[in-house]
């Protein structure tokens, strides 16, 4: 008996190959660049640092708005919110919402024609990090509602009636969630279950999303859903705004993590939800390309926090550290303590330089910065981790010990654990370390590729091989030669970042010239060597993009140091701070330029193999496992719910 016409049949999560994962997610990716890129020049081995020095600037009245905005975000942060009452109860109060509301914060990056604030980049970024700072969990609402929620998306694609319905809702009232991650379904979209069937001129959503932050308070929701494709459609990975209290949708679990207590985030379940077709964004087909494409600036709302929790850690580093003596003098003056805080001072320098450059570039749009943003949280959310587990080291006994514990007995109340504990998600949240490093190489490796993917590709035919190897051998012929030498060898070159009275940078500019070039001969060499293996060498490639992150964040340091100096603002503290944080920097880069080619990476294969074949399952004995009983991925089976719906917006 066929099913009714109102009961589509929803099949379960495809069952993919890794080769038609790939498909999908290369066709997801924005194939062509027609803007320079500064990250994808220094990969290919040309230092462009015409790209991004002079520092650009934001014109006067950005700054102005920006300021005034500020300003009275700070007023509201210290009279409103209480950041011990929110880790206790595990809750934003109600009251703050809207009282965040009410300032605008939900419309910071939405234009002033639809009620919104329309700070640029620059601006929205510093606003996390304040916010942020004062709570990562109401740092973490907003960013979701703004950065990859729905505003972004209907900005970038929406049609005008559909800005014109939504964003001013949202620029005043509406939370917004984006619904992308299901049970089994992570970093690989090609399996996603959740299905919207076209049913006249509406669609029927069925299935069911995860970690959907700010989904249990949200008011609009931003969805994907994979559209069947059949007479009339096109099919495929597919984006919808939809009403959160839409019948059919029940938010089934509130969820609780070890950081961010704060954050609404939940399991959302869609049964039979009707959405129409002026809530699709952009044709059938084009939703994995509308989440790439808002995360190339959204991603840089999470490096903000990250610089933001990094100069919270520099002030109770230095105040710390001034007070707590041992053996004589205070633990600052000891240089096994005094390394670590200069590392969160230089770290914490180069991370809002890589910011505020990236997002002032977003901002004028002369760049293409995918790059730029990914290598942002990537190495925001890696050095940021590394920079509060410092100031619990720093911190010993006491940065293990709870804030409230402290407080309890008369010291003060200092937060260390719970930044420890809510900055370790950024290093997965909007694309975990191991995928960003994945992505960024693939852009990475992209000219390579582009003149010789064919040969690489075991399902090309010989004439097409033959065609690309002719291409490749023209491309090569020009490239090679110009990584032999370069600006990076002449004594004299970048001068302007020598000035009188001020710590040499010029001389960390010529190494990341260097470098560069240096990294692209080693990319060339794996491509020669591996050819078609070259993906599989993970390990490989994650190295290649951590020394590009490095170079780009020196990069970075040095061009704003230059930029303070010039505008006379604590230049000769930034030459010092970007000169430490270089050298530093440079250690890094050489430990990793060894470890590309002496590593443990095939050794590590045959270990997990034996893992994973039960072979070392004596070294597991002698213990006791404290885990609960049930299924590791919760069944996800499309259908009417059978929980009590959680979801509560907020008026």
């Amino acid at each position: 008996m066929s099913a009714p016409h109102n009961t589509p049949q929803v099949p379960k999560a495809p069952r993919v190959t890794e080769r038609e994962a790939r498909r999908v997610a290369e066709a997801a990716r924005e194939q062509d660049w027609r803007k320079p890129s500064f990250a994808k020049e220094l990969f290919l081995g040309r230092f462009r640092l015409d790209l991004i020095h002079p520092h650009p600037l934001p014109p006067p009245d950005d700054i102005r708005r920006g300021e005034e905005f500020l300003a009275r975000l700070r007023a509201f942060c210290e009279a409103h919110i209480d950041s011990a009452r929110i880790e206790r109860e595990a809750k934003i109060p109600d009251e703050v919402i809207r009282g965040l509301k009410e300032l605008g914060a939900l419309g910071m990056k939405i234009e002033t024609k639809y009620g919104g604030l329309g700070l640029t980049q620059v601006y929205y970024n510093k606003a996390l990090a304040l916010v942020g700072s004062a709570s990562p969990a109401i740092g973490a609402l907003l960013s979701a509602h703004q950065s990859i929620g729905v505003p972004q998306p209907l900005k970038i694609f929406g049609t005008r009636e559909q800005k014109d319905v939504y964003l001013p809702r949202l620029a005043t009232t509406d939370i917004s969630a984006f619904l992308l991650t299901e049970p089994d379904v992570g970093s690989d979209p090609a399996r996603l279950a959740t299905t919207a069937v076209p049913d006249g001129n509406d669609y029927l959503l069925d299935g069911v999303k995860l970690w959907t932050t700010n989904g249990v308070v949200a008011d609009l929701l931003v969805v994907m859903a994979r559209v069947p494709a059949s007479e009339g459609h096109k099919g495929g990975i597919t984006a919808f705004v939809v009403e959160a209290d839409a019948p059919g949708i029940t938010v089934e679990h509130r969820n609780a993590f070890m950081g961010l207590r704060g954050i609404e985030n939940g399991v959302t379940r869609f049964h039979q939800v009707r959405v129409p077709a002026a809530a699709r964004i952009g044709p059938e087909g084009a939703g994995l390309k509308i989440a790439l494409t808002t995360l190339n600036t959204g991603r840089l709302s999470l490096p903000a926090m990250c610089v933001g929790a990094g100069k919270w850690c520099l002030k109770i580093a230095r105040e710390w550290s001034a007070v707590r003596e041992q053996w004589g003098r205070p633990v600052a003056g000891h240089e096994a303590v005094g390394a670590k805080i200069s590392f969160i001072a230089a770290t914490t320098f180069a991370l809002e330089a890589i910011v505020d450059l990236s997002s002032q570039m977003a901002d004028e749009d002369r760049n293409d910065i995918r790059i730029e943003a990914a290598l942002a949280k990537l190495y925001g959310s890696e050095m940021g981790w590394l920079i509060a587990d410092e100031l619990v080291q720093i911190r010993g006994g006491r940065g293990f010990e709870t804030a409230e514990s402290l407080a309890a007995r008369g010291e003060r109340a200092v937060p260390a654990e719970q930044m420890l504990r809510d900055m370790r998600i950024n290093r997965i949240f909007e694309g975990s370390t191991e995928i960003m490093h994945l992505l960024i190489a693939r852009e990475a490796v992209d000219a390579h590729l582009k003149v010789a993917g064919d040969i690489i590709d075991p399902e090309k035919p010989l004439a097409d091989k033959a065609r690309a190897g002719a291409n490749a051998a023209g491309f090569y012929a020009r490239w090679l030669p110009q990584l032999v030498t370069g600006a990076g060898q002449l004594p004299r070159t970048y001068g302007e970042f020598n000035p009188s009275g001020h710590r040499d940078l010029s001389g960390h500019l010529r190494y990341v010239e260097r470098s560069s070039r240096k990294l692209a001969r080693s990319t060339f060499y794996a491509m020669s060597r591996w050819q078609g293996r070259m993906e599989t060498k993970q390990g490989f490639l994650g190295r290649i993009v951590d020394i590009g992150a490095e170079l780009f964040a020196m990069s970075a340091a040095c061009v704003r140091a230059e930029h303070l100096r010039s505008a006379g603002e604590h230049g000769r503290e930034a030459y010092q701070l970007a000169d430490a944080f270089c050298h530093q920097s440079r250690v890094r880069v050489e430990e990793l330029f060894t470890r590309l080619w002496s590593n443990t990476d095939d050794l590590d294969r045959r270990v997990v193999d034996g893992v994973l074949s039960g072979t070392y399952t004596w070294l597991e004995e002698g213990v006791i496992d404290p885990s609960g009983e049930g299924p590791w991925i919760a069944d996800a089976t499309p259908g009417p719910s059978a929980e009590e719906n959680h979801h509560r917006p907020v008026r």
